[in-house]
């Protein structure tokens, strides 16, 4: 089952059109624009002539048929096939230090076997990643440029081919979109943009009844990941230790107190963006030290 960029949302919500209703287990296929609705694709076009009101939009939402608010919407990314070319931007203003930058700039980058041609001497080997991807918040409407518990602009490069995501399913139907895919993007996206790019993405698509984790939940074969959106950095870090120690208790024999230590020697607090309006953490922890290393 394939879905186009047909229909698109600019945000989260549960009073959002779904595009269709699908039965899980599913593997789905789904197209996405690039965070700029494909607007800067040639060398002509410019930041000045772009609308920013079609801006971050996110292919969906598709409805969930089962999935009920305090489920968990177990999505694995199965394929990330990206375009022939992506643009990068720097802008007066924006991001950790645009402040640095005058006026706005934009680069269309070719993507060839595997790699980004940033320029005859600088090519990047590509590691496609999903910015924007979630579900319905319980109230209200979340536009998609924004992360949080409902996931939507996380922008994780850990959220890539061969992880899963658990989602905290608030609204039937849950209501899964996604977009803005990155063929590239460094921790932090300190210029406010990766790679940006279409891409078709292949995902496949599960409902665990109940143990809707309170943010979502990203792993890999590796790790299992807490992914925290807080106004600040500090704030984000927190919660995500926080709540990796409560995800880990039930998972191993050892005292709190043990895990806090086993924490510190072998866990990481990793940045995932400071540009977005909440700023996005990830705690990451090794399944190789867990005794139930599973969801």
């Amino acid at each position: 089952m394939k879905f186009t960029t047909d229909k698109i949302v600019f945000d989260f919500c549960k009073d959002n059109t779904p595009i269709a209703a699908i039965d899980v287990p599913a593997t789905i296929e789904v197209a996405t624009k690039d965070c700029f609705s494909n607007q800067l694709r040639e060398p002509g076009d410019t930041l000045d002539a772009l609308d920013w009101d079609d801006t971050n939009p996110a292919t969906g939402p598709i409805f969930i048929n089962g999935a009920e608010p305090g489920d968990t919407l177990k999505v694995t990314i199965d394929k990330i096939d990206v375009d022939a070319k992506g643009t990068v931007c720097a802008i007066e203003g924006e991001g950790t230090i645009g402040h640095k930058v005058v006026g706005s700039h934009s680069k269309i980058v070719p993507v060839k076997d595997g790699f980004a041609e940033f320029s005859d001497d600088i090519k990047i080997p590509i590691k496609p990643m999903i910015g924007v991807i979630g579900v319905a918040p319980e109230e209200g409407s979340i536009n998609c440029g924004t992360p949080g518990k409902h996931g939507g602009n996380m922008d994780n490069t850990m959220v890539c081919e061969g992880a899963t995501l658990y989602f905290p399913v608030a609204v039937e139907g849950a209501l899964l979109a996604l977009g803005d895919v990155h063929a590239v993007m460094g921790d932090g996206e300190v210029g406010v943009t990766g790679l940006e790019i279409p891409a078709d993405v292949t995902l496949t698509v599960e409902i665990i009844k109940g143990q809707a984790p309170e943010y979502p939940i990203l792993e890999n074969d590796e790790v299992f990941s807490v992914i925290v959106s807080k106004e600040t950095v500090d704030e984000a870090a927190e919660a995500a230790s926080e709540l990796m120690l409560e995800f880990l208790k039930p998972r191993m024999e050892m005292q709190t107190e043990e895990i806090v230590m086993l924490m510190s020697l072998v866990g990481n607090v990793e940045i995932c963006q400071i540009v977005d309006p909440l700023k996005t953490v990830r705690f990451v922890f090794p399944k190789k030290y867990m005794t139930r290393a599973e969801f």
